[in-house]
């Protein structure tokens, strides 16, 4: 993926040369191994700044919400369907963007790598399918493929769903991908032990926000976890406040979530919070047949009303 910097750069000049566009927002080198940055661009002197590797986890539609400017903006496939999203929701009119859409082959996932070099790692760099890590002097050389994020093994919608120049040729996407095998897994135990493995996984969070901020869905002005009047959820560390808040989070983002991984990769504690959203995906796609973000011309089953809808949950 490295060969899309040039074509990444030369596009945005173009489109700021031209006047098509007031910024870009893309990635530039962060400061520390594994953690670029979100950037914005706003003339051709800084287009040097760019970049694109494995390392561009974090979801640019999050940085849509409610802007008024003309905006490059670069998309990999999960981008690309929450800014259809967006899209849907008013939250960013099509015509302000041109979307420089990003063929992906996947984001690493900087635990597994950092797990694996108890020194710290000093630089990270990618070629192909091949990780070069040095580590106190020492250089390893690991397969990508091998430590990719959860959600990038899983994904099935690596080209963006919608573009207006792309940086490179549209990669093969993944087939016959088991997208829920644990959701399954969960579904298949007893309310107890659900509760469980849902109390053991919230268990180590630090109520930090960081999955909400992250999340190109959070956009509302006031979250309910903020709310005074009324009240919804409790401030402190209380479990059951943890639980509300993961939980009803979950549901705001039920068929609108496109499993980009924001969420997860910047949590500080590790938790895998696609846990809940991943379920809400899989009841969408099994009664609906949907998956978000893949057309701006249809709306979201929960905002719509079909007398075939399923109803087997009205007793």
């Amino acid at each position: 993926m490295l060969g899309y910097i040039d074509k990444i750069r030369e596009i945005s000049k173009r489109l700021l040369d031209e006047g098509r566009v007031d910024m870009i927002i893309g990635f530039r080198k962060g400061t520390i191994p594994m953690m670029n940055e979100p950037c914005f661009v706003k003339n051709s002197g800084e287009l040097s700044t760019l970049v694109w590797d494995s390392n561009c986890g974090i979801n640019l539609a999050n940085y849509l919400t409610d802007r008024k400017e003309k905006i490059g903006i670069v998309a990999k496939g999960c981008d690309s369907r929450n800014i259809v999203t967006h899209i849907i929701e008013n939250k960013i009119k099509r015509e302000k963007l041109v979307i420089i859409g990003i063929p992906c082959k996947g984001m690493i996932d900087k635990r597994k790598v950092a797990g694996m070099f108890e020194n710290g790692i000093d630089d990270i760099t990618e070629e192909d399918n091949i990780l070069r890590v040095k580590s106190r002097g020492v250089e390893t050389s690991l397969k990508k493929s091998d430590l990719l994020q959860e959600n990038c093994e899983l994904c099935i919608h690596r080209n963006p769903v919608i573009y207006d120049e792309l940086a490179g040729p549209l990669v093969e996407e993944q087939k016959d991908v088991d997208r829920y095998a644990d959701v399954r897994r969960i579904e298949a135990m007893t309310a107890p032990e659900k509760w469980e493995y849902f109390k053991d996984l919230i268990s180590p969070c630090i109520r930090c926000y960081a999955c909400r901020n992250a999340c190109p869905l959070c956009y509302c002005p006031t979250c309910f976890v903020d709310e005074s009047r009324p009240q919804w959820c409790g401030k402190g560390q209380d479990e059951i406040d943890t639980r509300t808040f993961h939980f009803l989070r979950a549901y705001h983002c039920a068929g609108r979530c496109t499993d980009c991984g924001a969420c997860e990769r910047a949590c500080p504690v590790g938790i895998k919070v696609r846990q809940f959203t991943s379920k809400l995906n899989k009841d969408c796609l099994d009664m609906f047949g949907w998956e978000a973000g893949l057309s701006p011309d249809q709306r979201p089953p929960l905002d719509t009303y079909k007398p075939a809808d399923p109803g087997d949950f009205i007793k």
